[in-house]
């Protein structure tokens, strides 16, 4: 699946997309077809590879990011791991070990459609997240009237793109629940197509 590279950013309100910001946190984005969310999720693997972060992508999903468009936008291949599952709870299962490593920053979970993970998996994840202030990140494909993951999702944001011109698109995330900051925010970027983006 493809990602666009970054152009710009701008935020419409403070805080902003970061891996700082989403340290210790469970996050989730969502979209109905994963092309922006995908875009995020590279752009953080990037950001905590130059910041010297060790980052991961774990995905059970039939589709999975596209690996000439992740070097286009900055992302060191070697050093980024990637582990196919046979299903979902296998998906955590190595969640659950790489947080515990100590070694990862930033664990990314393409988790794809109608995806649950229990409240006692989530508040695990949760507790490892925070002892080593890592970021999991979960992708899932939803529909906009659909729920989050659960409760112990720290955030959950919804994103959104659209062409402005015929190499260029405006990203969004918006973020509808957030308990660090206890009020929904956007966040903004301007991305232009890589080599073989559609």
């Amino acid at each position: 699946m493809s990602t666009a590279k970054l152009k710009e950013s701008f935020a419409s309100e403070a805080p902003g997309w970061n891996i700082r910001e989403l340290q210790g946190r469970l996050v989730e984005l969502s979209e109905p077809y994963p092309t922006a969310s995908l875009s995020f999720a590279i752009m953080l693997v990037r950001q905590a590879q130059e910041q010297g972060y060790h980052a991961s992508w774990i995905s059970h999903s039939h589709s999975i990011f596209y690996p000439p468009d992740a070097h286009g936008n900055g992302v060191d291949l070697r050093n980024l791991p990637v582990l196919r599952m046979r299903d979902m709870q296998s998906a955590c299962r190595a969640a659950e070990i790489l947080l515990r490593s100590g070694a990862f920053h930033l664990v990314v979970a393409d988790l794809g459609k109608h995806q649950s993970v229990s409240v006692a998996r989530l508040a695990q994840l949760g507790a490892l997240a925070r002892k080593h202030e890592a970021c999991v990140l979960f992708l899932t494909e939803k529909q906009d009237f659909e729920q989050s993951l659960g409760p112990l999702i720290s955030m959950h944001a919804r994103t959104s793109r659209k062409r402005t011109a015929h190499d260029d698109f405006s990203y969004w995330i918006h973020v509808l629940r957030d308990k660090h900051h206890g009020r929904p925010w956007s966040w903004q970027a301007r991305l232009t197509g890589v080599d073989g983006y559609y």
